[in-house]
């Protein structure tokens, strides 16, 4: 079979993997360089501990095995079982981080309550002030910069693959072919269509009306910190962006504190991860109303350094980077992504929004196990 897969985010090379994985030929198209989207501005979190419940956790504890798989194979894609802490300050925290644990999948998903000396043991560098965390040790991450890169040279070697990068799909031609700018006609027996947070053009013509909204973040990255953080990282604001948390314990924390202005106004979370280089990638925010700003506003950053300094009990190493990223998500939350056959042959999937880093390796197997590759 030959599979033509547009897109080379995490979502398309993963797409990719399984066809190649399968025996199968891929044509690989990219309408960039190589990925330049929200699959390299991320954090590379496998992030199991915050997904909702049912189809979206089993998707993520599915995916975070076939990571680790992956990455035994392509050492270069920088996978590490690290897991998560997120650190609470006091008790209506800490009651929201206990109400997690009683969940019944607490379990599969490596949850456990930690005080304040047990998370300073499991991570020396959290030397500052905080009244314990809740331990993910299903979390993990890789290195979103580098990892898109490390898949395709790691399918190149099987000789079933070529990356065409530069080329901007522009039509769908028939049945299972697309053609390029370049005038160059690709025909396959499948087109899977990973094209991220461009929803304008083709995927519009194809699927107008898709039930996917586009979300902007903002993000930073530092100089080496100088010692190892052992985990990722997140506050307890991040109890309030991800529905794995939900119940009454999360209202009443909302109710009693709300978010400081600047993180209420940005929708703001704490997620921290150390990069190979040692550098610390920090974020985010969420910005859902368009037409999105072009400019990085500097109140959410300094927002962070202020929570992370206190985390860490010193000064955060200079910044080195700073900047924005947009990724689709389906409007209906309770949806992992959106995958629908636009022309006979010819696939759109789309929307995992900040689950697609975690959950990718997964959405593509159940691609190719519902196409019969």
């Amino acid at each position: 079979m030959r599979v033509i897969v547009v897109g080379a985010g995490v979502l398309g090379t993963l797409h990719a993997w399984q066809a190649v994985e399968r025996g199968h030929e891929v044509v690989h198209i990219e309408r960039e360089a190589e990925a330049r989207g929200a699959s390299v501005r991320n954090f590379g979190l496998v992030w199991v501990g915050g997904r909702a419940g049912g189809a979206e956790l089993d998707t993520a504890l599915r995916a975070r095995d076939l990571w680790e798989r992956i990455g035994e194979r392509v050492p270069r894609l920088g996978f590490r079982a690290n897991g998560s802490l997120t650190v609470v300050r006091d008790a209506a925290e800490r009651a929201v981080a206990e109400a997690a644990v009683r969940r019944p999948d607490a379990a599969s998903r490596g949850y456990k309550l930690l005080g304040a000396d047990e998370v300073r043991a499991l991570n020396p560098a959290l030397r500052g002030e905080f009244a314990g965390a809740l331990w993910c040790e299903r979390d993990a991450a890789v290195e979103p910069r580098t990892a898109q890169r490390a898949l395709r040279e790691a399918l190149s070697a099987s000789g079933r693959y070529t990356f065409l990068g530069g080329r901007e799909v522009r039509d769908a031609v028939g049945e299972r072919a697309v053609r390029d700018d370049h005038g160059d006609l690709h025909e396959g027996d499948t087109v899977v269509l990973c094209t991220g947070a461009w929803l304008g053009g083709l995927v519009r013509e194809l699927a107008p009306g898709l039930p996917v909204r586009r979300v902007r973040l903002q993000m930073m990255q530092t100089a080496p910190l100088g010692e190892t953080l052992t985990t990722s990282v997140a506050d307890a604001d991040s109890f309030r962006y991800y529905p794995a948390y939900a119940g009454p314990e999360l209202d009443a924390l909302a109710a009693a504190q709300p978010q400081p202005p600047v993180a209420a106004e940005h929708r703001m979370q704490l997620l921290m991860v150390q990069r190979a280089d040692g550098g610390l990638t920090i974020g985010d925010t969420h910005e859902y109303a368009t037409p999105f700003g072009f400019d990085v506003v500097e109140d959410p950053y300094e927002h962070l350094t202020s929570v992370v300094e206190t985390l860490l009990g010193r000064p955060l190493p200079a910044v080195r980077r700073r900047w924005a990223g947009v990724y689709a998500q389906c409007t209906d939350p309770s949806r992992v992504v959106h995958r629908q056959r636009v022309r006979d042959g010819v696939w759109l999937v789309t929307g995992p929004g900040g689950r697609g880093m975690t959950c990718s390796p997964a959405l593509a197997e159940d691609t190719a196990n519902g196409l019969g590759w």
